[in-house]
Formats: structure tokens, C-alpha cells, sequence
């Protein structure tokens, strides 16, 4: 079983204040990510506050990320953030950051790091003494807090233990709060399209009901027959455009990363697929690694972009997978082809029907389908800005 967090004792007050600075810390940087719209940073400033109370100097907070199935790196301190983009941090290779959690208590090792922790990190950060914090509450497992104090090897103190666990724990119950937000903005959003179907339902359907019963008879029709179904007609579509003014489907997910980044996560995934950024046309806008996405369409692309590799990967046996980007004349173009399409694997999945209804809540159009020479397209065509470039 694991171990059971036992909470110090002693009748010196350092462990008292040292638990009031940790909730002192947490509030201020929830206030400050609150006042200021930096609820994306939340994690960041967290890892910046902790450096307020501990030893610690450099600080990566890696979260679990239920959407995407995978571990990030959520917010960082005295460290780039952009080296953990890579998708390398697994339970299988932390087994450091698993104890942790099953004991449910802060770790130091100074030994023996790269058999504890991905290689990959021990390398990027050249760390010689790691302190893990676990992230969990109610035997839920959120993430862990990797720090280490940028050279100084001294011990954790037991005030400095209790800053951390509490902060953890804390961090555990802002992201399970979060997800709690999130999956109350799905529920909204699955009753408004209920609503929408209710509503078709209730008066399109039914007035086309009616007109269908009415022309379905034999004896013939008199001017004021005539003129009550084609007024019936008109109700019919106005409250069918009125209908289809609402949002149509999903919204994608708001996202720190870029499309570019996206790319290379999706690359280091799946290197079998041979992901490669082709070369924008000529004359088009060219940003990062031939990746340029305006800002407020960079959680669509993203989606759009994860759909079209996972169906590759599923429908097809492609040795290579473009990614091409273009702004031109106020319009965004994204297209993603992929070879080693044959027979029946030249098939939709539903996940790229769902985006196109993504792509519609944008003003935007999503086209997929068989090209020559066995491949396969998928491509997002959409406005954005003032039309400007």
C-alpha cells in the first residue's frame, strides 16, 4: 500500500509559517493570474512563487493533460520552458515523479538520476540533486513539481517539505478545479445543441410536416391553400437560418503551443510517419519553420492538424505526411497530405467530420479527401483579421 503522508509535528513555529507563506503565495498567484487575464501562466508563477519561500531556483511543473492524453510541461521558473516541448516525460520513465506520488510526499535524489527521471530531462537541465513534489489530491494523480536549487546542495529543511507538499497539494486542487470548469463548458455547450435540435425539431420540422400533408392529397388546391403553404414554407426556412446562425459544433481548445511546435511534438510521436513541413508557395507569408498562424486560429489548425495525422495513422500506411501553411489575402490555408493510400484505407474518420464542424463555427470550410498518386488531403481554408496580410 502506499505510504500515508504524516504531516510534522514539532512545537517550533517555523513549520507554522512556513504553511502560511505557502497559502499566502498560492492566493497571491491566483489573484495576480485572475486580475491580470494570465490564467495560462498560473503554473509559471506558481514555480516563481515557490522560490519565495524554498531554496529551490529552477522549477518545471509537469501536468497531466486529459485532452491529449499525454504529460506537459504546465509552467516553469529559472528554466526555458520550450526545451520540454518535446513529448518525452512518461510515468514509465520517472520513476522518480511515480514514488512520489504513490507515497504521497516530497523526494530528493542526488544519485542514480538517469535510472529516476527521463534522460532526456537530466540532460537538458545538467541537474545533479532533484526534488520532487507530488501534485495529487483525493487519490488523484495531477502531476509532480521537478526542482532543484541551481548548485547549492544543501538538504531539504522540514519547514521547506511542508512548503512544497502543501503547494502540490494546492496545485493539484487548482487543476482539478480547472477540469471541473471545463467539463461544466461542455455540458453548456451539449445543452444549447440539444436546445438547437429541440427547437428544429419542434417548429421546422413540424410546419414542413404539415406542408407535406397538405400536398400530399388529391383534390385540388384553392389560392388560400397555395398561399398558407408557401407562408408556411417561408416560416420554415426563416427558422431554419435562424437556427443555423448558432454554432454548429465544437469549439477547439484554447492552447499555449503553436501550430510549428505542434509539428515537432507530432513528429517525435510518430517518427515512423515521416512528418515534414513543406515549403510555403511562392509569395505566401512564411513564418517559424515555414509555419505562419494567426494567433486566434491557432487552436483550430492545432485541432485540425492532430485529426488529419491521427487519421493518417489509422487509415493509411503513409511513409510521409506534409504540412503546409499559406496566408494570403486575409485567408488562412492549412493542408495536410499523406501518402500510402490504398483501397478502403482512403477513408474519413469521424474525428475529421467533427473538426470541419469546427471549421464551419470559424467561417471557415474543411475539405478532405483521395488525391493522385495515392494520397490523401486534408485541408482547412479560413478567414481571419481584417483581410489584411
Amino acid at each position: 500500500m502506499p505510504a500515508k503522508k504524516t504531516t510534522p509535528t514539532t512545537s517550533a513555529g517555523p513549520l507554522a509559517t512556513a504553511s502560511a507563506d505557502a497559502i499566502e503565495i498560492f492566493a497571491d498567484v491566483l489573484a495576480q493570474s485572475e486580475e491580470e487575464g494570465l490564467g495560462d501562466d498560473f503554473y509559471s508563477r506558481l514555480c516563481e512563487g515557490i522560490t519565495r519561500c524554498t531554496a529551490m531556483r529552477r522549477l518545471v511543473i509537469f501536468r497531466y493533460d486529459s485532452a491529449r492524453r499525454r504529460v506537459h510541461a504546465a509552467g516553469s521558473f529559472g528554466v526555458d520552458l520550450s526545451l520540454f516541448a518535446d513529448d518525452f516525460f512518461t510515468a514509465e520513465s520517472a520513476a522518480l515523479a511515480v514514488r512520489s506520488l504513490e507515497e504521497d510526499r516530497v523526494l530528493e535524489i542526488s544519485s542514480d538520476l538517469d535510472s529516476q527521471l527521463p534522460a532526456e530531462y537530466v540532460e537538458r537541465l545538467g541537474a545533479r540533486t532533484v526534488v520532487c513534489t507530488p501534485m495529487a489530491a483525493r487519490g488523484r494523480w495531477m502531476g509532480v513539481i521537478l526542482a532543484d536549487r541551481g548548485g547549492d546542495e544543501a538538504a531539504l529543511s522540514d519547514s521547506e517539505r511542508e512548503v512544497l507538499w502543501i503547494l502540490g497539494k494546492m496545485a493539484a486542487l487548482a487543476s482539478m478545479a480547472r477540469t471541473a470548469t471545463r467539463q461544466h463548458e461542455r455540458a453548456v455547450q451539449l445543452e444549447a445543441r440539444i436546445d438547437l435540435a429541440r427547437e428544429v425539431h419542434e417548429g421546422v420540422v413540424q410546419r414542413l410536416f404539415g406542408v407535406s400533408l397538405a400536398l400530399s392529397g388529391d383534390h385540388p388546391f384553392d389560392d388560400e391553400t397555395r398561399k398558407r403553404c408557401a407562408e408556411e414554407l417561408q416560416q420554415a426556412l426563416g427558422e431554419l437560418r435562424a437556427a443555423m446562425q448558432r454554432p454548429l459544433g465544437r469549439s477547439a481548445a484554447a492552447t499555449k503551443t503553436t501550430l510549428g511546435e505542434e509539428v515537432a511534438r507530432l513528429r517525435h510521436k510518430h517518427p515512423d510517419l515521416g512528418i515534414e513541413v513543406d515549403p510555403p508557395p511562392a509569395g505566401a507569408g512564411r513564418g517559424k519553420s515555414g509555419i505562419s498562424v494567426p494567433a486566434e486560429l491557432e487552436p483550430l489548425a492545432q485541432s485540425v492538424l492532430a485529426e488529419a495525422v491521427r487519421n493518417a495513422h489509422k487509415h493509411a500506411k503513409p511513409t510521409r505526411v506534409g504540412v503546409r501553411t499559406e496566408l494570403r489575402d486575409g485567408t488562412f490555408v492549412l493542408e495536410v497530405t499523406n501518402n500510402g493510400v490504398s483501397g478502403s484505407a482512403g477513408i474519413a474518420g469521424m474525428g475529421l467530420r467533427l473538426a470541419g464542424f469546427e471549421a464551419l463555427q470559424a467561417g471557415g470550410l474543411l475539405e478532405f479527401g483521395a488525391r493522385e498518386d495515392d494520397r490523401w488531403q486534408v485541408r482547412l481554408v479560413v478567414p481571419y483579421g481584417n483581410g489584411e496580410t
